[in-house]
């Protein structure tokens, strides 16, 4: 069918399968237990769309490159292939709109403005110059949009990032109707809600998402934009499993971008799907080992990768690989780490403790000494032991200490209302350990209040200690067995399949006397702990109480 829109014939229309070269070696500590066939050894696609402009033949194929990049979060390569666009036609002005939005990167909400703001100088130093060199309508409508985003139109300069977003979002809106068929226009329209909405998680927001981009997904499955937006969109426990077709598609097509295949573990995780969950992680840490192979340099994105990583491994009972990834993590930050690396470790160390509920041995995992970590979760972890040790002084001092911090990472980084939920627990262990077990369930229970008011966040727990397991848990220890299954089960509705409420589940169902529950929770866990260790303390009761069914 014949687009008005086009404007220029010399386009080239449809580039798919872009490649780009990966490494075939696994990453050390990450992928002890997957086979080397799970990345392929030739080059491996982006995906491919359809995005015509006015640019030579040349230069839209870096331009299409870069924005398969670009759908994909890897701005730093998607960077690269718009300068050379720019390079091989120097007003090529799409080159310079791609390069721009390099610098937005909206759901992790982040934005370079003065960055973004040169790329466009580069091609006009005005918005009247800028407008000269695209020679179609719709090109002006593009660049007008990203000056939009950046401030540099007048009713967006001076304003506060979130207040551009909105502009932003109601400039693709326009934009994706004035020219229908172009589904890249559509997609970033749908990414531009997200955008706006990634600041307090709404579902109403996510789901007017995902109805803006699923016809960009029933028209083309190897759309990275697509495949990729969708899956934002679905990573709640409640709707991911409409995200599964696009988890598996997207892991296919676009095994060159590291961030692709992490995102695959959005849905996974929300799913309880461990095994794919890590699979997912340790592709990702060996196509990002490509990009600092050679330089001497370490990924931030590693640190995040290895952050899900350490989850999935923990989850199936896999402690010495979890061990590795964590003993790697503080060799890290041990000596010149980057910016958010002390965050993440902080994260992983209190995700360790609670987990795998290594109290004794949790002092063991501390910190290098005299790096500084203000992390909500690594104070929690080391109180919350302590508590759990019986140490209840150390427990209170450290209590004290618990206060909002991160380092600047937004995945690590907690609001007022999650730290105080953190408190609330150790609040719980200290009251337990001093045997107040009625104060105790009350702390509890409000704890559980407040995490289930909180918008829901994608990933691994934000509460290292699920404040609803917690709640089952006590309920356990108290007695109050049918109290504690129902907890576990509404728990287990928003960590599905997470390790240790199942086994809480199945041992709070026996203790009710619902055999039947019991089992099924045992049976459950012992295909989560498929691939455990011998080590794992719970796992010859499973096998036990499966055995003798």
């Amino acid at each position: 069918m014949e687009r008005n829109w086009i404007g220029f014939g010399t386009a080239a229309t449809l580039v798919g399968l872009i490649a780009v070269g990966m490494p075939t070696t696994s990453t050390a500590h990450e992928g002890a237990h997957e086979p080397s066939s799970t990345l392929p050894s030739h080059d491996a696609a982006l995906g491919s769309i359809d995005f015509p402009t006015s640019g030579s033949p040349e230069a839209q194929a870096a331009f299409v490159r870069g924005v398969l990049y670009l759908h994909s979060f890897e701005y730093a390569p998607a960077a690269v292939a718009f300068r050379q666009a720019q390079t091989i036609e120097p007003d090529f002005a799409m080159g310079y709109w791609g390069e721009a939005m390099t610098q937005n990167h909206s759901l992790w909400r982040v934005q370079h403005l003065e960055e973004a703001q040169a790329a466009l100088k580069r091609l006009g130093k005005t918005q009247d110059q800028r407008a000269k060199k695209a020679p179609t309508q719709r090109e002006k409508d593009y660049l007008r949009a990203v000056e939009v985003l950046f401030a540099m139109t007048d009713e967006t300069r001076g304003l506060e990032k979130l207040e551009r977003d909105v502009h932003y979002r109601n400039e693709m809106k326009r934009l994706h109707e004035a020219y229908p068929d172009d589904l890249e226009a559509r997609a970033f329209y749908g990414l531009s809600i997200l955008g706006v909405g990634s600041a307090n998680r709404e579902y109403a927001s996510y789901m007017k998402a995902a109805a803006v981009v699923t016809p960009v997904w029933d028209a083309n499955h190897s759309h990275p934009g697509a495949a990729h937006y969708l899956i934002h969109s679905y990573d709640d426990p409640v709707h991911a499993i409409l995200g599964l077709p696009m988890a598996r598609a997207y892991e296919k097509v676009a095994v060159g971008a590291a961030h692709a295949q992490h995102m695959t573990s959005h849905i996974y995780v929300a799913l309880g799907m461990w095994k794919e969950m890590t699979a997912a992680n340790v592709t990702a840490l060996r196509v990002e080992s490509a990009k600092v192979v050679g330089e001497g340099s370490r990924s931030r994105e590693a640190s995040h990768h290895r952050y899900w990583l350490h989850y999935g491994r923990l989850q199936q009972g896999e402690l010495a690989v979890a061990e590795e990834i964590l003993a790697g993590a503080r060799e890290r930050v041990a000596s010149d780490p980057l910016p958010r690396e002390p965050s993440y470790y902080g994260a992983m160390y209190a995700r360790h403790v609670i987990d795998t509920e290594s109290w004794s041995t949790a002092d063991e995992w501390l910190a290098p000494e005299g790096l500084e970590m203000d992390i909500p979760h690594y104070t929690f972890a080391r109180a919350y032991a302590a508590a759990k040790r019986g140490d209840v002084d150390q427990a209170r001092a450290l209590l004290a200490q618990l206060r909002m911090g991160g380092a600047g990472n937004p995945e690590i980084i907690l609001a007022q209302a999650e730290v105080d939920i953190l408190k609330l627990e150790v609040e719980v262990v200290i009251a337990l350990a001093e045997g107040r077990r009625e104060a105790a369930l009350e702390l509890a229970q409000q704890a559980a209040r407040l995490q289930a008011d909180l918008p829901f966040r994608y990933g691994p727990p934000r509460i290292s200690k699920p404040a609803g397991e917690l709640l089952a848990d006590v309920y356990l220890e108290l007695g109050n067995d049918k109290e504690a299954v129902l907890a576990y089960q509404d728990e287990l509705s928003r960590s599905q399949s997470r390790a240790n409420s199942l086994l809480g589940l199945a041992r709070a169902s026996a203790s009710a006397g619902d055999q039947a529950t019991s089992i099924e929770a045992y049976r459950a866990l012992a295909q989560v702990w498929e691939r455990a260790d011998a080590s794992v303390p719970a796992l010859v009761e499973v096998r036990e109480r499966l055995g003798a069914r």
